[in-house]
Order: C-alpha cells, then sequence, then structure tokens
C-alpha cells in the first residue's frame, strides 16, 4: 500500500468538523437534515429531535459555521438544508483520519521508471485474459468467476482508453475504460479497470497504467472516471485515491459472489476535480 500522508492544515480542518460533532444534539441534527429531502424549518428540526428552538438555532449555528448546513431566510422563517459537498468531505476526512486514503488531489509524479505503458496491442490479447484470470483467482478483483472472451472484451472497451505495462519486455498489466452508457450525456462518463500480474505486484505497475489512463481520459475529454472495488482491497482504493478519485459511497450487498454477498466501494475522479471540503 502507498505510504499514507496527513497535511497539516487538513488535520486542522478536520479537527474542527469533528470537534463540532463532538455533540450528540448536533449529530442528531446534522442527520435529520442530511436525510431529508429538503429545506426543513428550525421549528420542524426542533420538534423531530425533541429540543426547545433557541437550542436547536444554537446548535445549528455552530454546524453552518464549519460549513456541514446552510441557513436560509424566508420572511420569518429560517430554512435549514445539508451542504452537498459535505457528504462527501466528511467521510472523505474520515477515510484520511484512519489512514484508508492519501490526500493528494491528483496523480503522483513518483512512478517507477522501468515500467512502460501503452497502448494494447493486438498480440497482447492473450497475457491481457491471464492476467484478468489471476485477479480473478483472488476473490477480491472482480466479480467475475471466469475470464472473459477477447471478442467480449473487444466489443465493450474503448478503443483509445486500452493501455497494457512492460516490465523487462513482459506484459505485466493492463487498464482499460467502458463506456456505463449508450446516451449522449454520459458520453464522457467510462468506468475503470485495472489489472496487474500476479508475480509483479507491489512494483508500481498499478500506479503507471492508472496515471497513463486518467491523464489520456482528460486529454480525450472524459470528465467522469468511475470504478467499483471490493472494500477488503485496500490497496486498490488506496491507489485510485492517490489518482485522485473520491470515494462516493459503499454499495451494500450490491450482487452475489461465490455464494457470498458482498459490498463494493464506489469510486469517480473528475477531469476538474470537485471540492472535498464542506466550507
Amino acid at each position: 500500500m502507498m505510504p499514507i500522508t496527513l497535511q497539516d492544515d487538513d488535520a486542522a480542518t478536520y479537527a474542527k468538523w469533528f470537534a463540532c460533532l463532538a455533540d450528540p444534539t448536533r449529530v442528531r441534527l446534522l442527520h435529520t437534515v442530511a436525510t431529508h429531502p429538503d429545506e426543513m424549518t428550525v421549528g420542524a428540526l426542533a420538534d423531530a429531535i425533541g429540543i426547545t428552538q433557541p437550542t436547536c438555532s444554537h446548535h445549528l449555528r455552530k454546524l453552518a459555521e464549519v460549513g456541514f448546513v446552510r441557513l436560509r431566510k424566508e420572511r420569518t422563517a429560517t430554512l435549514v438544508s445539508v451542504n452537498p459537498a459535505c457528504c462527501t468531505g466528511l467521510p472523505h476526512a474520515a477515510d484520511a483520519v484512519m489512514g484508508t486514503i492519501v490526500t493528494r488531489p491528483c496523480c503522483p509524479a513518483d512512478l517507477p521508471g522501468d515500467v512502460t505503458v501503452r497502448a494494447l496491442l493486438d498480440g497482447d490479447w492473450t497475457d491481457v485474459r491471464r492476467i484478468y484470470a489471476e485477479g480473478i483467482a483472488t476473490r477480491d478483483a472482480t466479480f467475475e468467476t471466469d475470464t472473459p472472451s477477447r471478442r467480449t472484451l473487444d466489443a465493450k472497451w474503448l478503443p483509445d482508453h486500452r493501455w497494457v505495462a512492460e516490465l523487462d519486455g513482459e506484459v505485466v498489466g493492463w487498464a482499460a475504460a467502458t463506456p456505463v452508457s449508450t446516451r449522449d450525456c454520459y458520453a464522457g462518463v467510462a468506468e475503470t479497470s485495472v489489472y496487474v500480474a500476479a508475480g509483479a505486484r507491489g512494483r508500481g505497475i498499478g500506479k503507471a497504467l492508472l496515471h497513463k489512463q486518467v491523464t489520456a481520459a482528460d486529454t480525450a475529454g472524459l470528465w467522469t472516471l468511475q470504478t467499483s472495488v471490493f472494500p477488503e482491497n485496500r490497496a486498490s482504493i488506496a491507489l485510485h485515491h492517490a489518482a485522485g478519485f473520491r470515494t462516493v459511497g459503499v454499495r451494500e450487498r450490491i450482487a452475489e459472489h461465490h455464494g457470498v454477498w458482498r459490498d463494493t466501494v464506489l469510486l469517480e475522479r473528475r477531469a476538474q476535480t470537485p471540492p472535498t471540503c464542506p466550507c
């Protein structure tokens, strides 16, 4: 796994957020606002959690100061809504403190010098499918249980977003992007896959592949890359966070795998990185 770095500024910001949430009333208020589909009045919030309006107003001001909620006046009423950015910023902060992500906004520059990443050629398919099979064998890389055929992969992968990594002249990894939809409005959104050969892991090959994938996607005008990773695959989650992906959420029991219902972590990367803090 990549080394984890928590910057001083991030630590100070996260401390303010966590300090604000040290009061259980504020936690209940934030939860109520975040799970409500529309704005709520202070009176409705006070009634919902059983406190007085003055007490509710006091705690809401504290939540608003750090950016968790937004307050809007309408005549004599104060309307409260969640700040959408905190729905990703707060989980991001918890992940950063617990060391499951690297708090760098984009791709690392420390790429391995002995790895070459190039476009996939016709002669690479045997190696690609072999590496895919090695990933399937881990049971923590994909829901696939059998290696897809070349025809299947060739039909679904974007032609200009297929890459292989070479080490000492041998193909040791691949990366590819698949359109998420045939609708025009999603033309710039693709789902990514990165696989590294079993005997070549820990050499920075995944880092080199992902760097090539996201920089090529940015150049080509793909505005969103997304991927799903099993929560147990912490190294892959850290790798994607280091390349500018953010955790969108956990999809619980999304599919059955070898008789067990599995969760996946949904991650995405925007060509123009969205804000990750509530303020």
